[in-house]
């Protein structure tokens, strides 16, 4: 499957009134070749394994393979993932017919705050709330892979 989305940084947090689900995510990194990465994460109690291709050009579209696995799994996996692991609330906010979804990074990364919108094409238009800040789709250090290697604490 090819996943399509954009990036933004976060400039306020007023998209945490409109958001509809809140959940904490641990994730960690079994390999993050540039060529492709593969993701354990912990969203809530329940489990993922994500295998994601290397981005087009433009950073804008690339392969992905998602498994939902066991909270057990999850934990087992996570134990022997690559230093840096990554912990963020993520928020969901939809704008008309799109979901954002917003991760307030913590530990290492706190104080990031992006977000991301999955499209269908990479020519979708949608509408951009007033708290979407500078676009940052296809800049390599914020890649949640990156993020665990540099954290935004380092910069």
């Amino acid at each position: 499957m090819i996943e399509i989305e954009r990036k933004f940084l976060v400039k306020s947090q007023d998209f945490k009134k409109d958001s509809h689900k809140k959940y904490k995510i641990v994730q960690g990194f079994l390999s993050t070749n540039k060529k492709r990465t593969v993701r354990v994460r912990l969203k809530g109690e329940q489990g993922f394994l994500t295998i994601k291709g290397k981005s087009s050009k433009n950073g804008l579209s690339r392969f992905e393979w998602e498994k939902e696995i066991s909270k057990q799994e999850a934990e087992s996996l996570l134990s022997i993932c690559k230093k840096g692991m990554i912990d963020k609330i993520c928020y969901e906010v939809t704008v008309k017919n799109h979901t954002f979804e917003i991760d307030e990074f913590l530990k290492d990364n706190k104080g990031l705050i992006i977000a991301e919108v999955e499209l269908n094409s990479e020519k979708e238009s949608f509408e951009k709330p007033n708290w979407l800040g500078e676009e940052v789709t296809g800049v390599l250090k914020y890649y949640n892979s990156q993020l665990s290697k540099t954290p935004f604490c380092k910069w």
